[in-house]
C-alpha cells in the first residue's frame, strides 16, 4: 500500500477506471456474440448497428484503438454479409 497521500488517490483513481474499462469491454464482447448469434438478417443488421455504436463509443473513450475498433466494425459486416447472402 503506498503512503504518500497522492498515491493513495491514485490508487483509488485506477481501480474506478479499471471497473469503468471492464465493463465497457464486456458490453462489447456482448454485443460482438450477438450480432453473430442472430437469427435472421434484418435482426442481424440491426444488432450490427447496435455494435457499431457501441465500438464507435469505446474508440472514442480510449478503451480501443481507431483502427481495433474499425477492424471489429468490418469483421462484423463482412460477417454479416456472408452469413445472409442471397
Amino acid at each position: 500500500m503506498p503512503i504518500i497521500k497522492s498515491s493513495i488517490k491514485d490508487v483509488r483513481r485506477i481501480k474506478r477506471r479499471t471497473a469503468r474499462n471492464s465493463a465497457e469491454k464486456n458490453k462489447i464482447r456482448t454485443v460482438m456474440k450477438s450480432v453473430r448469434a442472430a437469427p435472421s438478417a434484418e435482426e442481424a443488421s440491426q444488432k450490427l448497428k447496435e455494435a457499431m455504436q457501441v465500438l464507435d463509443k469505446a474508440q472514442a473513450h480510449g478503451i480501443l484503438k481507431r483502427n481495433t475498433a474499425s477492424r471489429h466494425v468490418s469483421r462484423l459486416s463482412s460477417f454479416v454479409n456472408a452469413k445472409f447472402k442471397k
